[in-house]
Formats: structure tokens, sequence, C-alpha cells
């Protein structure tokens, strides 16, 4: 009778064993999915940028006789291929911002490096606010995000032409 008793503990530690190990193989394939899904989406963010040049922009500038003028050429830094179209569809909008926020300013101050560079995060922040996400924040001419993934498809800002008259 003991002897009945412990093979049917045996067994049954077997088959607990058993299904364990079968669970934690499922569980852990179900894991590498979700692993290779979060390393598709790193790789598709971090993957060389697309760019997107916006025509060419003739704007009165805000100086005192209302003399003054900018012709400015932007291109816009996209996270991918994929994101051009979602960007083109926002276009008109972007570049009525575009035109309002040069308009803003006057000759002396877009003249100036930091003139300019303001100019490109405020650019940044105005595309950025047609997909819902707060502009990333970043040094140097070309606003750069840190490729996070936050939904933002507009990256940067760069100047194509630049001319003050």
């Amino acid at each position: 009778m003991l002897l009945m008793v412990v093979i049917g503990v045996v067994v049954l530690a077997l088959v607990a064993a058993g299904g364990y190990i079968y669970l934690a193989k499922k569980n852990a394939a179900a894991l590498d999915g979700e692993e290779e899904e979060e390393v598709a989406a790193v790789v598709e963010l971090t993957g060389p940028p697309t760019y997107l040049p916006l025509d060419n922009m003739v704007v009165n500038l805000a100086d005192p006789g209302g003399e003054r003028v900018a012709q400015v050429g932007i291109t816009l830094e996209l996270a991918g291929v994929l994101e051009v179209e979602k960007v083109k569809a926002y276009l008109p909008t972007i570049r009525s911002d575009v035109l309002l926020l040069v308009s803003q300013r006057t000759a002396d101050e877009l003249l100036s490096r930091e003139g300019k560079e303001k100019l490109a995060e405020d650019i940044l922040a105005a595309a950025s606010k047609h997909f819902g996400k707060a502009a990333p924040a970043a040094k140097g001419d070309k606003k750069k995000g840190n490729g996070n993934g936050n939904g933002n498809p507009v990256r940067g800002v760069l100047f194509s032409s630049f001319i003050v008259q």
C-alpha cells in the first residue's frame, strides 16, 4: 500500500514538473516574440532619417517700416520613410505655422545664430503639435529627437536656405 502511495506521489510530481516546464517554455516564447517586436520598433526609429523639403517661403518681417523680407528654405527631418505621408497630410498647416513664426521675427533676430536656432526650435514645436506630442529637446543646428518613440514623426528642422533683405 505504501508503495502505491509513493508511486502516485512520484507520478503526480512528474506531471506537475512537466506542466511547469511546458508553461515556462510557452511564456518564454511569448516574451521572445514581444522582444522581437520591440527591437524592430527601435531599429525603425534609429534608422536613417528621411528628409522632406518644403517650398521656399518669402515673408515680410516685423521690422519697423515693413521693408525687410526673409526667404527661408526649410527641410523637415522625419523618423523614417513611413512618416512622409503622415506629415504631408499636415503640410499646409505646418507651412502656415512657419510663415506666422517667421513673420513675427525682426531682421536682427534672424541674422544671429541664436535667432535661427530659436526659430528652428519654434518650427519643430509647431510641426510637432499636429501629432499630439511635444517636440523632442536637442542641441545644435539640427533639432533632433532622441528616437524614443513618442509618436512624433518630425525629428528635426534644417534650413536649406536663409536670406534676409
